[in-house]
């Protein structure tokens, strides 16, 4: 049986959970012990449901759990989505017969089958969005419910798109479920780890270059489009990074830098940060078995984490709550969950144009406040 061994990222599970909750119209139940469902409810911030079954369900087995829950839901008009843990797996229960008689999505994905990005598409595998060649717009891709920009970076992306006289036919996955099952034909990410491969891909839109590559791709796929206020607001917001960058530079060295994060945002935050801040990247700690194009390792454990910050000893960490832990008075940017400790209510996006001035502003006020503490 595989282990479990990255205690800091979650679990094939919730993120199945992550996929079928973004999901409207669509009832998740997580099929396991209380310590099963509070996980991925209190990452997600959204409704989900669960059996929360107890010693005499581990013995007796839990079918009648199961069941009841699944009645009480079918009058809501959702689509139940029933997913597996590691409980119920490791008895051996066979719960796809037990849901035999009920037209309900059964998502086998307990947490020791993998990551949460493998749960992930493994739940959009079973939905099975279909291209509706006749459908108008773009989709916009990679938006899961797990990362705290997901929701900032559909909002940035559908302004980047309302600019440009182009509309958005779905949102994979953070849609009523009737537009993620018939998507359109084109699609344009943003966190590439929690990439569909629905529809043919017109690029990414973390960091200033990607967008401009994308959102020509745009214009040669959309004859109407005008995209030339993104490509001008990209110019006029990109000189204001490079006056704030070059600002800050004049009165302190660059930075050294950790970065722990996913591939997709770890390749983002080092490129940005040594593009504009001549930043020292001195290590990168992957929470994913993503490849980038510049030096990364995986990092699975605090104790790995640990090692790596000591041994680098970085002016500035980017990560999560986890390495902020471990950080002791180094600047710190988080990126990814979970960041505990921190108030966060507004949408706020790590994707598009301001994706980049959010990140940028962080990072600077972060290795500014440390500065000035340290004098």
């Amino acid at each position: 049986m595989p282990e479990c061994d990255n205690p800091l990222w979650p679990c094939a599970m919730t993120g199945a959970a992550a996929c079928l909750a973004g999901c409207t119209g669509v009832s998740v139940v997580i099929h396991g012990s209380s310590g099963c469902y509070y996980y991925p409810s209190t990452l997600l911030h959204v409704p989900i449901h669960g059996t929360f079954i107890l010693e005499n369900e581990v013995i007796f087995g839990s079918e009648e759990r199961l069941l009841e829950v699944i009645g009480s839901l079918s009058g809501t008009g959702n689509r139940i989505a029933v997913i597996t843990t590691c409980v119920p797996a490791i008895l051996g229960e066979d719960v796809k017969a037990m849901l035999s008689g009920y037209d309900v999505l059964f998502v086998d994905s307990p947490g020791f089958s993998g990551d949460i990005e493998s749960g992930y598409a493994r739940a959009l595998e079973l939905l099975a969005p279909q291209v509706d060649s006749a459908a108008e717009g773009v989709n916009i891709d990679g938006a899961c419910l797990l990362d705290p920009f997901s929701r900032g970076n559909v909002q940035e992306i559908l302004r980047l798109l309302r600019l440009a006289g182009v509309s958005c036919r779905t949102v994979l996955c953070d849609d009523p479920l009737e537009k993620i099952l018939r998507p359109a034909p084109y699609t344009i990410g943003t966190n590439t780890d929690f990439s569909s491969g629905v529809g043919e891909t017109l690029g990414g839109t973390l960091g200033f270059k990607q967008i401009r590559e994308t959102f020509s791709l745009v214009a040669d796929v959309f004859p109407d489009a005008d995209t030339g206020p993104v490509f001008s607001e990209i110019g006029r917001q990109e000189e204001r990074v490079i006056r704030a960058c070059d600002k800050y530079l004049q009165r302190f060295d660059p930075p050294s830098v950790a970065i722990f994060a996913g591939a997709s945002y770890a390749d983002f935050a080092a490129g940005t940060l040594e593009q504009y801040l001549d930043a020292d990247i001195r290590c990168i700690g992957l929470r994913n078995h993503g490849t980038l194009s510049r030096p990364a390792e995986y990092a699975g454990s605090l104790g790995q984490v640990q090692a790596m910050i000591e041994t680098a000893v970085p002016d500035l960490v980017i990560g999560s709550s986890f390495e902020r832990s471990v950080s002791r008075n180094r600047a710190f940017s988080g990126i990814i969950p979970p960041l505990r400790g921190t108030v966060r209510l507004a949408p706020r996006p790590l994707a598009g144009i301001n994706g980049t001035l959010a990140f940028m502003e962080d990072v600077l006020n972060a290795c500014m406040d440390r500065k000035t503490r340290n004098r």
